[in-house]
């Protein structure tokens, strides 16, 4: 799908317009002030999905850093500590 891009106007005049192009197609609508591009406007939905993806992209990156720098332990024995704090 193109871009769906917008003049600022319409967030005035379509605000419904764009808010059902946004949650129809997950996709952002991209706003222009004077030509330029200003804004992207997403559903919520489509944001916590994005916001989701970046923070699980973070913790990869540090599980891979971990695994580099050889912070890891086996996971036999993450499991056994739980269970132990479970138990006390």
């Amino acid at each position: 799908m193109m871009p769906n891009i917008r003049p600022s106007s319409d967030l005035r005049n379509k605000y419904n317009e764009i808010s059902e192009l946004c949650h129809k197609y997950d996709e952002p609508v991209f706003i222009t002030k004077n030509g330029q591009g200003d804004l992207a406007v997403m559903s919520m939905e489509t944001y916590e999905k994005l916001v989701g993806r970046f923070e699980l992209h973070k913790l990869l990156g540090e599980g891979l850093d971990a695994l580099k720098e050889k912070r890891v332990r086996p996971f036999r024995d993450v499991i056994h500590d739980i269970q132990k704090e479970m138990k006390e």
